[in-house]
């Protein structure tokens, strides 16, 4: 890409700025990421690929619950321009910070499980239509959809933990606003503290959040003492929300994934 072809020609021209630099970012698994330099040296970074509109609106929608998310600058079809923030090194404060944040967004309360839209992980859909109970959305527009990509012997042990999902799961809990991919990969920390980038949003029960956080490694003591006390049974319900982030990475990736599958479904007896 052409520096010229950084940021569409009207954008420049509204900003009064040329781009001076462009370097390709890494973690745009399913999208293209970029540092973008302007001429007043001001920084953005700008992300194209399919769904960075909903994205977009997502972040809008978590910035005003005054969640830590990073401000959407500008956004058109297939354009997602935000602040661009420098990485520096976690630290204890920035987890606590982090901790007491993600407690405040979980606080409120949506209107019922789901989002007003659908959205994607490259090809995987994800189907955010409102149910009427938690265990229900769980099933039907989680773990259920997309079997048919997943190993038939899998396949069969996910539905019968369908089945019994009523007697894992609370039926009404909160529908608290969820980032809804926050593994630590999502979580991006700056002199600022961390920022959550990479959302997947819609009103669920808080524990999902909570349990991407420990599927690819584990926040800081700092941010569980921040958080606050967990629900009676969290520990039991981890495996059940960890296993949906488990079959996407198994039917976007392979069977390099089947060992994650396979261990939380052993964890919780199917």
């Amino acid at each position: 890409m052409k520096l010229t072809d950084a940021l569409p020609v009207a954008l420049t021209e509204a900003l009064n700025l040329d781009v001076t630099d462009r370097q390709p970012l890494q973690g745009g698994d399913l999208s293209r990421l970029d540092l973008v330099t302007l001429s007043d040296r001001s920084r953005m970074v700008t992300k194209r690929g399919p769904g960075v509109e909903t994205e977009g609106r997502m972040l809008a929608a978590l910035a005003l619950l005054n969640a830590p998310v990073p401000k959407v600058l500008h956004q058109e079809h297939g354009l997602l321009c935000l602040e661009y923030l420098r990485p520096a090194p976690a630290t204890r404060q920035g987890w606590k910070d982090f901790g007491a944040a993600l407690a405040r967004m979980h606080s409120f309360d949506g209107a019922g499980y789901g989002w007003q839209e659908d959205y994607a992980f490259g090809r995987v859909a994800i189907d955010n239509k409102t149910t009427a109970d938690w265990p229900g959305f769980w099933a039907e527009r989680r773990l259920l959809p997309g079997l048919s990509e997943v190993p038939a012997d899998l396949a069969r042990r996910v539905e019968a933990l369908c089945a019994h999902l009523p007697d894992l799961l609370p039926r009404s809990p909160r529908a608290a606003p969820l980032h809804g991919d926050l593994w630590l990969g999502n979580l991006h920390f700056s002199e600022d503290g961390a920022r959550m980038i990479d959302p997947a949003c819609y009103h669920g029960h808080a524990e999902v959040d909570l349990a991407m956080l420990t599927l690819f490694g584990a926040p800081d003591a700092a941010f569980w003492r921040s958080y606050g006390a967990p629900e009676p049974g969290q520990d039991e319900r981890r495996p059940v929300y960890q296993l949906w982030p488990g079959l996407v990475h198994m039917r976007l990736f392979g069977e390099v994934h089947r060992p994650l599958v396979s261990g939380l479904l052993d964890a919780l007896h199917v």
